[in-house]
């Protein structure tokens, strides 16, 4: 059963993923899981998932010119690092389950 902190985790996915936003919410879906991204976004959210001291500005010139604009760009790359992060707390709730015997509550 999931506890406080688990069901606002659930709530600012969510939000982010399907809420109101200046890009669809199948492409900030998309994003938040790190799938299926179109080309020119892909080299700034790679960076944001795995590198992001990496990150310059010619990656968001990229996203850019393939028309994305700068309230887009921040939501992408908002969705991208909750993403990748939920990744990790569900992936870290996972092991403390399993360490401890199924009692993990995150």
């Amino acid at each position: 059963m999931p506890n406080e902190k688990q069901s606002r985790y659930r709530e600012l996915a969510d939000r982010i993923r399907t809420g109101k936003g200046a890009v669809s919410a199948e492409l900030r879906d998309r994003t938040f899981r790190n799938a299926d991204l179109p080309p020119a976004l892909r080299p700034l959210i790679d960076k944001v998932v795995s590198r992001p001291a990496e990150i310059t500005d010619a990656d968001f010139a990229t996203a850019g010119a393939a028309g994305f604009d700068e309230d887009q760009l921040f939501e992408l790359v908002t969705a991208a690092a909750v993403g990748h992060s939920s990744r990790m707390y569900e992936s870290g709730l996972a092991a403390l389950a399993e360490a401890t015997g199924g009692k993990a509550d995150g």
